[in-house]
């Protein structure tokens, strides 16, 4: 990604860590319906338990039903590269009470990807709150695997069409082809539905390697069976400080790639249920135990009001739009 990008990137989220405070002091004094919540709230997920969407929502979940008395349950609906849990809340009552814990590619690239989806990412969902960033890791295996990326791209190159990558979302397989583009390799994606099965691919020795956000790997990197080569974004993850940055090592300037998470709500959803979901989450990034629980499965917290939220976006839509329309990249 160019410098350019990357410097608006960093300013918006360093602006949104400024203003949230202040935005959500003003909603505060307006004041959310005392009856919000009044029964359960349903956050859809759409991946499999155990990724790593699924467990940062379930840690925000767990301290949202902990304030507020109600339980805040979560309702993974994987499938379909995440259309089948954005439809299902897009076509839900906009009244709080269902919400979507969207992935990056579900508001930003499945629009580019798809001829037809059944939902459209402006039109049918309010943003409450920009809540997690994941950098995509570059693993392998810890006995065959190579031993950094330099070592990965002479293998590459040694034999072309050999090596596969694994990829459980379509902004990892976009990371992949991004690599694969600016180094000149011939490798071979493998895609999956989510990261659980992309590390079960990377056990079973169905792959070379794969890209995929921290979380999952976690586990089998203290255990030593697998090995991370490095950080596909600009710094060393909180679980992995000693982990090389991608671009310095693979010599590929401006690379910077990363997953974010975020939470909607159907469109129509009134403005101060909103706001008090986003004081929420907001508050609950604060916390001490929840900063190191996320940290300790490679998630950093982000935070920006609404309308910051919906202005980002926009920005990654035309960013994505953009590489997906170089690549050729359709699905169906």
């Amino acid at each position: 990604m160019t410098r350019h990008w990357m410097a608006r990137a960093g300013m918006l989220f360093a602006t949104a860590a400024l203003i949230a405070p202040l935005y959500a002091g003003e909603a505060a004094a307006q004041g959310a319906p005392a009856t919000y919540p009044a029964r359960p709230i349903r956050v859809i997920v759409p991946f499999p338990a155990g990724g790593p969407s699924d467990v940062g929502m379930r840690v925000i979940a767990q301290k949202m039903t902990d304030n507020w008395g109600q339980q805040v349950l979560v309702d993974n609906r994987p499938g379909a590269n995440t259309i089948i849990g954005a439809e299902a809340v897009a076509k839900s009552g906009a009244d709080g009470y269902t919400l979507l814990f969207a992935i990056d590619s579900t508001l930003t690239m499945n629009q580019h990807l798809y001829a037809k989806i059944p939902y459209d990412p402006v039109r049918d969902f309010t943003p409450v709150s920009l809540t997690l960033w994941s950098p995509l890791i570059v693993v392998t295996d810890a006995q065959t695997g190579p031993g950094s990326i330099k070592d990965l791209i002479q293998r590459a190159r040694a034999a072309p069409g050999k090596l596969s990558y694994g990829a459980g979302t379509i902004t990892t397989q976009l990371a992949g082809e991004q690599f694969k583009r600016m180094s000149g390799l011939d490798i071979v994606m493998v895609p999956y539905k989510g990261s659980p099965p992309t590390v079960q691919g990377m056990l079973s020795g169905d792959v070379s390697f794969i890209i995929d956000g921290v979380t999952s790997s976690v586990p089998h990197l203290k255990s030593g069976k697998f090995r991370a080569l490095a950080t596909m974004g600009d710094k060393a993850p909180a679980a992995l400080p000693q982990l090389p940055v991608f671009s310095a090592e693979a010599g590929l300037a401006d690379f910077n790639i990363g997953v974010w998470l975020g939470l909607v709500a159907p469109a129509g959803t009134p403005a101060d249920i909103v706001d008090r979901l986003n004081r929420e989450v907001a508050r609950i990034l604060t916390l001490t135990d929840v900063r190191e629980r996320l940290a300790a499965v490679g998630l950093e917290p982000m935070n920006a009001t609404p309308a910051e939220f919906g202005a980002y976006i926009t920005q990654q839509s035309a960013r994505w739009g953009e590489l997906i329309r170089q690549t050729g990249i359709r699905l169906e």
